[in-house]
């Protein structure tokens, strides 16, 4: 029987960014999940605190439901769809055949890039906001490597308010931008079964922060030349033939 899959995105991405990915992936005959952060895409749901731990558990509640429809998943994750990929591994190891993640990693010793930190900040996160427009993020991410055509849409849902507050709250439910405190303690936890992608230019999360997680944890870490942060959207070749010789070794 074939692992399903469930790929969790990051910020400030939607499911869209998977799609070259899941295009060079070649996954027809697998059960695949493909879910937006709630608030990402539409309406933040009601009552819904947009906490780091609130989306770890709405992952949880994604993983358990492919679980029961089709046994042990293969989860991934991008960015912060990374940290809370990594999160439900430590917390429901059971529900989990592997998990791989890229270009973000719980690691104890990081604290952030530089917008990150200005999120981070209270009224400074706020005004970036306010201030940040559509047609400039579009530009950034293009810049940055995302294919031209994903950030431009990207970049339209921007003007989802919800999105914005969204983001605000989950950098600011991790204190100082930090998981030293936290998340990071139950690195130990994890199942052995996991896997770093990484690309090798990214500006915010650098190669050395996945070089360091690796050989403290003795997790196999693929490094994709020429690639930024959105890897798995610039070189998705690449990518999935890392993906695939990951899971076929399992």
């Amino acid at each position: 029987m074939t692992t399903a899959k469930l790929f969790i995105h990051g910020v400030p991405d939607s499911p869209l960014i998977w799609e070259p990915l899941l295009a060079a992936l070649d996954l027809a005959d697998t059960p695949v999940a493909v879910p937006a952060l709630p608030g990402f895409t539409g309406p933040l749901p009601a009552g819904f605190p947009a906490t780091k731990e609130a989306y770890a558990d709405w992952a949880v509640g994604q993983a358990e439901a492919l679980f029961a429809a089709h046994g042990p998943i293969d989860i991934v994750g991008h960015d912060w769809g990374a940290l809370i990929a990594q999160r439900v591994a430590m917390l429901r190891p059971d529900l989990l055949r592997s998990w791989a993640i890229s270009n973000a990693v719980i690691e104890p010793d990081y604290r952030g890039h530089r917008i990150a930190r200005i999120w981070n900040t209270p009224i400074l996160g706020e005004i970036f906001m306010a201030l940040s427009k559509a047609d400039k993020l579009a530009d950034g991410l293009a810049g940055q490597g995302m294919p031209a055509d994903i950030a431009r849409e990207e970049a339209a849902q921007w003007k989802n308010k919800d999105k914005r507050r969204a983001i605000l709250k989950l950098y600011r439910s991790a204190k100082g931008l930090s998981f030293a405190h936290d998340w990071a303690l139950d690195i130990p936890k994890l199942p052995a079964n996991g896997a770093l992608v990484w690309g090798d230019g990214d500006p915010y999360v650098a190669l050395s922060v996945a070089q360091r997680y690796a050989a403290n944890t003795a997790t196999p870490l693929t490094v994709i030349e020429g690639a930024g942060h959105w890897a798995i959207a610039e070189r998705p070749q690449e990518v999935a033939a890392a993906l695939h010789a990951f899971w076929n070794a399992l």
